[in-house]
């Protein structure tokens, strides 16, 4: 077996860098974990809604849409096929929802265009303009809800559209088979990442916060480019917190242990969240001053596992309250680029438990040395 003192820039670089279509430039072995086979208890049931219905529910918010379905990509055309599909009596797809037990609330897992179009054919507007039908059979074309005549009106108000709506049993961790679940459902023909996933099971005031850190300067300049349209720097900040705060309960798949992190720390208070962005900021203020927007690049790209620890072990440092300059934190960077124990633990198997005690020991000890 080849020695790690052998291996060129350029081979670490092959065995690192994955055909990754959701994070480009970012290494990240995570996003090849597989979990092994996982049996869920799911309480599912069919209702029929009318049309006013989800239309009033759309209204009260007790339908929730995640982020990255928000955007409505169907054209004024489509839209009013819908709307005529509905008029002439033809039966629709269904919808997907997951009831949230402690909310009664329901998140829309696929179907966010159907309703969307509804509320906006009720309202009166697509896209800021009028809302008129198109493209579609007389006596509709060119008029908006208003403007149909009454029976018309009844028929789409009383319109059915089927739900399928699910709740998980067991195991009692109740992210689990949602999150699956939208691994699995391909709404809008795009395979979503981990995090846009999270950003939805998980919303609240946590993921608000890494969403605002993420527009930071320095880690902008770090990054690089605009905010990832794929949400990995998003998850990175994510992987900071939980490793800072509990990187010795940490299990593998990195997935469900950041999932189960986001939905602690919207727990938390404002004064604790506000201490975890004031210590994101200052920690890769420090970095980015020290590396120039270098850092945890061992190679190419940016290294997850690179980042991970070398962000918690700077972080330790301050929270110590022993302050270090940028010079020092340059200096310890590469030193613990240089040694073979470290490089073990950010080229391979990043995400087994030991890789990752082992690279988060050797930054606390490095950055909290004299």
């Amino acid at each position: 077996m080849q020695e790690i003192t052998d291996l060129s820039d350029d081979q670490v670089a092959s065995q690192d860098e994955y055909e990754i279509s959701l994070a480009e430039g970012v290494d990240d072995e995570t996003l090849l974990e597989t979990t092994g086979t996982k049996k869920f208890t799911i309480t599912s049931y069919g209702a029929d809604y009318t049309v006013d219905s989800l239309v009033k529910r759309m209204k009260g918010k007790s339908f929730k849409i995640p982020d990255f379905q928000r955007r409505f990509v169907w054209s004024q055309g489509h839209a009013s096929k819908f709307i005529e599909s509905l008029l002439m009596g033809l039966p629709v797809p269904g919808i997907f929802l997951y009831r949230e037990a402690e909310t009664n609330k329901s998140l829309v897992v696929d179907g966010q265009q159907r309703l969307r179009t509804l509320e906006a054919f009720y309202a009166g507007t697509f896209n800021e303009k009028k809302f008129r039908l198109t493209n579609v059979r007389e006596p509709w074309t060119g008029k908006t809800y208003d403007e149909l005549d009454g029976a018309d009106q009844l028929k789409l108000d009383d319109s059915i559209v089927h739900a399928t709506i699910f709740t998980q049993d067991q195991p009692a961790d109740a992210l689990e088979s949602i999150y699956f679940v939208f691994e699995r459902i391909n709404s809008g023909g795009i395979r979503l990442s981990p995090q846009e996933i999270r950003n939805c099971i998980a919303a609240g005031p946590f993921i608000s916060l890494v969403k605002k850190l993420n527009e930071n300067t320095h880690w902008r300049k770090i990054f690089g480019g605009p905010v990832n349209k794929r949400a990995k720097d998003e998850e990175l900040i994510v992987r900071f917190f939980a490793m800072l705060d509990y990187r010795d309960k940490y299990a593998r798949p990195m997935a469900k242990f950041l999932n189960e992190y986001s939905v602690l720390m919207n727990n938390s208070s404002s004064d604790q969240l506000d201490q975890h962005g004031d210590i994101f900021e200052k920690t890769i203020g420090v970095i980015n001053e020290a590396l120039n927007g270098r850092a945890f690049r061992p190679v190419r790209s940016l290294n997850a596992a690179v980042f991970d620890s070398v962000m918690v072990g700077v972080a330790s440092r301050i929270i110590s309250g022993n302050p270090i300059d940028s010079g020092k934190v340059a200096e310890i960077y590469q030193n613990l680029l240089s040694s073979n124990d470290f490089r073990r633990s950010w080229i391979r198997a990043t995400a087994d438990e030991e890789s990752v005690k082992s690279r988060m020991e050797a930054s606390v000890s490095a950055f909290s040395a004299e």
